[in-house]
């Protein structure tokens, strides 16, 4: 099958799923939506047609299997997410996917089986935008789904509980998404970048290495509100300039780290929220992301002891909510060896490269060996409309990924 045509049909799908949205100014497509439910309608469509028998797991994963020569043996699993932030670009997650249908539909087209099945899977919630917790969707297949999480409720009151009764799914069942890491050789997943690094050393593909342990919290910044015009500025209490403060300090602790570590302070959520009135709470997000989990944890430290003087100076109270904590994961030595060995038998120089952002790898690595690929990012957009990939780029991923997987295969049963 001819490269250029699975390359575009690889972005013509990536397209075509954009145009499933909550929203008609943008793209938003949250976990347990009707957008969620029909995003996974057109994926399995094409995994069918692709020669896929499919189905949808209890926890509204989406997958689709092509079984190798001996489908008793365990799968190889490809794949990434398909939900997105607001206001995202067409390719993050989705791009992963889509190649992974392509690498499945290029093999059925020529008759070709692998010794063993392939399973592309596309997660139903990796980026937590709707209830706050990320990577729900590859929780239910490693069977680390908490059973407090059906009480979460998103902004507008409905419960994850009555959201995946409203979907179709029954809550009790969720457990019946568990993979057992027997069933399973690896998990692949092809990514975007996300970031500027490829792009500023000119090349289209990256191996891997591992992926940034993140925590993230929200900040409760108890302070008092009061008439803007009457209260003395010496004798405020105001909690939007607490988080301002902050920010701030925060920003600069991690400039100032010593290692590679990175923290972001994205929402602020302020009470009353009215131009004549002193703020009197606000709640402050926080994300701390470093290499080593003990690099992370040790910036944390730090940042709190900087809050705790910083509210004792301001007398408020400040409480600390943790909403979501990821270890950082070291992809496999025997795939990033795999990967580089494909890019360069593709006549392409090799780069390996540590992932500040999170994925699907990080859940799927507590019950197998995982492997990632980044694609290039022009100006290392993500997360952003104008989010964009090369052509030859795919075409190139696509022909590292097939070169991986007949090499994998070949010396498959000497592994075992």
């Amino acid at each position: 099958m001819d490269l250029r045509f699975s390359t575009q049909r690889v972005i013509d799908r990536c397209h075509e799923l954009a145009k499933i949205s909550e929203k008609t100014e943008y793209i938003l497509r949250r976990y347990l939506t009707e957008a969620h439910k029909n995003a996974n309608a057109l994926v399995a469509k094409w995994m069918q047609e692709s020669g896929m028998t499919v189905w949808q797991d209890q926890v509204g994963n989406q997958w689709g299997r092509y079984d190798g020569t001996d489908s008793k043996l365990p799968a190889l699993v490809i794949g990434s997410h398909l939900d997105t932030v607001p206001d995202a670009g067409q390719y993050d997650g989705i791009i992963g996917v889509m190649l992974g249908i392509e690498i499945v539909e290029r093999l059925s087209s020529g008759n070709k089986r692998l010794p063993f099945p392939i399973e592309i899977v596309g997660f139903g919630d990796e980026e937590g935008v709707r209830f706050g917790t990320a990577f729900l969707g590859s929780h239910g297949v490693t069977g680390n789904w908490r059973d407090d999480w059906l009480q979460i409720k998103d902004k507008e009151g409905k419960s994850l509980y009555q959201s995946m009764l409203d979907f179709g799914l029954d809550p009790q069942d969720k457990y019946l998404s568990i993979r057992s890491p027997s069933s399973i050789l690896g998990y692949w997943e092809i990514h975007i970048e996300q970031g500027p690094k490829l792009e500023s050393l000119g090349l289209p593909l990256g191996v891997v290495t591992g992926i940034a342990g993140a925590r993230r919290a929200t900040l409760m910044i108890q302070g008092k509100a009061g008439h803007a015009g009457t209260t003395p500025m010496n004798l405020r209490k105001d909690a939007l300039c607490v988080a301002s403060e902050i920010i701030l300090a925060v920003e600069e602790l991690a400039k100032n780290s010593t290692y590679e570590a990175v923290a972001t302070s994205g929402q602020v959520f302020v009470n009353p929220g009215a131009t004549n009135v002193i703020s009197g709470s606000v709640a402050l997000s926080l994300d701390v992301r470093a290499v080593k989990d003990e690099f992370r944890d040790d910036l944390i430290l730090r940042i709190s002891n900087e809050v705790d003087l910083i509210a004792s100076r301001r007398s408020v109270q400040i409480l600390w909510q943790w909403d979501h904590e990821a270890k950082s994961v070291m992809c496999d030595d025997a795939y990033q060896q795999l990967f580089s060995q494909a890019l360069k038998n593709s006549g392409l120089e090799t780069e390996s490269l540590f992932s500040g952002a999170g994925h699907d790898a990080m859940a799927m690595a507590t019950i197998c060996p995982v492997g990632m690929v980044f694609i290039r990012s022009p100006d290392g957009l993500s997360h952003h409309p104008d989010e964009s990939i090369i052509f030859s780029d795919v075409t190139k991923a696509i022909q590292v990924t097939e070169s991986a997987l007949t090499s994998y295969a070949e010396t498959f049963g000497e592994s075992q």
